[in-house]
């Protein structure tokens, strides 16, 4: 049997819960949800009932669903999202430190992306953007801000600045392709890039974007990318929520 996408979970995942042995019933609760999302009984995507109404339906107290429903936020299985509840999704995105487009990341690892613009606009570039694109300050640049989901859950805001002379993004759909794959389009390829991760707490108004705790903490990247001939073509700014996100590093000893 299969869950709905907004609806009460499958009975039969409870029948055996054991109330009288020595294994705490969150854990049993939290076991069986995951077995059920891990089979795909419970499809990513899917809505979670209440505590108050999962509790009542098997029997047991709001702390102890909350309790189950808690550890499975703390795996990744499940996130709480303001106005729509407990909603089911991938495990966390981990992504390789490579050059990479996130868009293509997330549909290789069979992820669903999707994206809102929320800016894309002519500006002057500022000193820090002049200098990593080795512009002059005020120089013309394509500012662009996106919102990037993974089957329909927010994991990063992506803020990048590209000189207008390296591609035409007018009337590019940003929405529905990763930036990369349409710079690839026009023949424009990245080759290496110098990076910087860290980590602060959410601003204005990116924690209700991310649908995060307000001041809530946030990983960063900051990217500078450049083609074969060595140009900058690409600034990026980019903050992930860590629950979501992390990145990966191999080290090989010198």
């Amino acid at each position: 049997m299969t869950a709905q996408i907004a609806g009460e979970l499958p009975p039969d995942l409870f029948f055996d819960l054991d109330r009288t042995g020595p294994i705490p019933l969150y854990f049993q609760v939290a076991q069986r949800i995951e077995e059920a999302i891990a089979t795909g009984t419970i499809p990513a995507g899917a809505r979670l009932e209440n505590e108050v109404a999962l509790g009542e339906r098997l029997g047991l107290s709001r702390p102890t669903i909350r309790r189950a429903l808690q550890e499975l936020v703390d795996k990744g299985l499940l996130v709480r999202r303001r106005g729509i509840g407990t909603q089911v999704v991938h495990g966390p995105v981990n992504r390789n430190v490579e050059l990479t487009s996130l868009f293509d990341d997330l549909a290789s690892g069979g992820q669903r992306p999707s994206t809102r613009v929320l800016e894309q606009r002519i500006v002057p570039a500022d000193e820090s953007v002049a200098e990593d694109l080795g512009l002059a300050v005020g120089e013309e640049v394509t500012r662009l801000r996106r919102l990037r989901l993974a089957d329909d859950v927010p994991i990063g805001l992506l803020e990048n600045y590209l000189p207008t002379t390296v591609a035409d993004l007018e009337g590019q759909d940003l929405a529905a392709t990763g930036l990369y794959q349409i710079l690839r389009a026009q023949g424009v390829v990245m080759r290496v890039a110098k990076q910087r991760i860290g980590a602060r707490a959410a601003r204005d108004d990116e924690a209700s974007l991310l649908e995060i705790d307000e001041n809530g903490a946030v990983l960063t990247m900051s990217r500078t990318a450049y083609d074969a001939s060595g140009r900058a073509v690409e600034v990026g700014h980019h903050i992930y929520r860590p629950d979501r996100y992390s990145f990966s590093i191999t080290l090989v000893e010198k």
